[in-house]
């Protein structure tokens, strides 16, 4: 089917929640032609986001054949992570944003863009609360859905508060830069004196040699130290040197370093 003659659907998607989080909703407005149709649900735990993305798959979800999608929303998080290809980002990298700082919402995220994929679609960011009738009327679906009695489980977000994700990226994930699963190496070089902070480990690719460093193999040395009792003062060379504070009775004048007299 050529893109002209495809169905065009504008829709409105909201998401709510009680709490973030807490009881949440969804509310999809969708209108091609002369039909209208809306769309409300919720979860009885989950957060303001999930609800804001799974809003938008429910929307993708009533379609029945490939459509043009016009999606608006108020959600940035949404819009700025389809525009500006954060999603398509990280789903590259295996939902990891860093080797420490794991994507929220990665089962939603995945299931979203899938379903644009199979559609064209265009979302747009339009504010909240102004007037706009359609949105506003989302919005209240979304709030209504929220308040429902025996609202089901949201499944994705419970199952992670049961089994947390990893802080930091495992052995075997793929390579940021190539693809390549890394493994786990041990320093060579034991950590300098004075340091307060050493990594037992690090993630090494063997076929690009990018290494990682992960928060989970950040071991603590010694307790950082105090900060002495001095100020500093500049020399004529512009250079930083300490002055000692102790009274002068604590030391003979034959002990005390020339450029502090």
């Amino acid at each position: 089917m050529s893109a002209e003659a495809l169905p065009e659907v504008i829709a409105y998607a909201d998401g709510a929640c009680r709490g973030n989080p807490g009881p949440g909703g969804y509310g999809v407005v969708l209108m091609t032609g002369s039909h209208r149709k809306e769309l409300s649900g919720g979860c009885r735990k989950t957060t303001n986001n999930r609800m804001e993305l799974l809003a938008a798959i429910r929307a993708l979800q009533a379609l029945k054949k490939k459509c043009r999608l016009v999606l608006h929303t108020d959600s940035k998080y949404l819009v700025e992570g389809i525009n500006k290809g954060w999603a398509i980002r990280w789903r590259s990298k295996h939902w990891w944003i860093t080797a420490n700082r794991r994507a929220k919402n990665s089962d939603l995220w995945a299931e979203l863009l899938t379903l644009i994929e199979a559609h064209e679609v265009k979302i747009v960011w339009v504010k909240g609360h102004v007037g706009i009738e359609d949105n506003e009327r989302a919005d209240r679906l979304a709030e209504s859905a929220a308040t429902r009695p025996d609202l089901p489980p949201d499944e994705g977000y419970e199952r992670l508060l049961a089994n947390p994700e990893p802080m930091s990226i495992p052995e075997g994930t793929p390579c940021f830069k190539c693809g390549t699963p890394v493994v786990k190496r041990e320093p060579k070089l034991k950590p300098k004196h004075g340091l307060t902070h050493c990594y037992q480990w690090f993630m090494y690719c063997p076929s690009c040699k990018s290494t990682y460093t992960t928060e989970d193999a950040k071991r603590i040395v010694v307790a950082p130290p105090q900060l002495p009792l001095c100020l500093c003062r500049r020399s004529e060379t512009q250079r930083v040197v300490p002055v000692d504070r102790r009274p002068l009775a604590n030391f003979s004048r034959q002990s005390t370093p020339s450029n502090c007299r």
